[in-house]
């Protein structure tokens, strides 16, 4: 789990600051939320599945 850590580690200052224009900038800063924001759907899905299967009981 740690060498995937360590692949995946990525400086975005640094490649905002190299970025050739302001869309390449756009995209850094969408593609780095995406994760967090898979994350929260899935925790939600969870939740909310978790709920309605306890309501069921």
């Amino acid at each position: 789990m740690s060498l995937l850590t360590l692949i995946q580690k990525v400086n975005i200052e640094e490649k905002l600051k190299n970025a050739t224009d302001s869309g390449y900038q756009v995209g850094v800063v969408i593609g780095s939320f995406i994760p967090f924001v898979v994350l929260v759907l899935l925790a939600y899905w969870m939740y909310t599945s978790a709920k309605k299967r306890d309501k069921e009981l």
